[in-house]
């Protein structure tokens, strides 16, 4: 994922960076970070990433809007261990009707080895009804670069 350049003229995607440092209760007998830890470290930079799409920890409770992960892609390229620290990628990839799509990578700055690489769709649910609702139109007007063609169609 490589940062926008300011002299673009398409709106800024929405990009958030998180830090950790592997534990022990990430790691298996062996002091390598269990592939469920990933997921975690994922989850902690995604709700930061939907905090700045309009839905902090906060309002969600408040309006029962909720994004909701309907599909998880991971690629494990390098092990972690313990001690190591992470930096978590993670910005807005493309927007349908009623989905989207968010990327992330985990690198090791220490030697800048890039360690997964995921995808995850998400929903909008509404609860406590758990009914799916349309992503807001205002997502395709700021940022039309990442709309799926097609996807906004009636």
């Amino acid at each position: 994922m490589s940062e926008s350049d300011p002299g673009d003229s398409l709106p800024a995607i929405p990009r958030v960076q998180t830090e950790v440092e592997v534990m022990f209760f990430d790691t298996d007998c062996g002091a390598v970070v269990h592939n469920t830890a990933y997921l975690r470290f994922i989850e902690v930079a995604r709700t930061h990433l939907a905090a700045q799409l309009g839905m902090a920890l906060r309002e969600m409770s408040q309006t029962g809007l909720f994004p909701v992960v309907v599909r998880t892609e991971i690629d494990y390229r390098r092990p972690a261990v313990l001690g190591d620290k992470l930096v978590i990628h993670g910005e807005l990839a493309s927007v349908e009707r009623s989905r989207f799509w968010c990327a992330f990578e985990i690198v090791r700055p220490s030697d800048g080895a890039l360690i997964a690489q995921s995808r995850q769709m998400l929903a909008l649910v509404q609860m406590p009804a758990g009914r799916a609702v349309r992503l807001p139109e205002e997502w395709a007007v700021r940022w039309p670069h990442l709309v799926i063609k097609g996807a906004r169609k009636e």
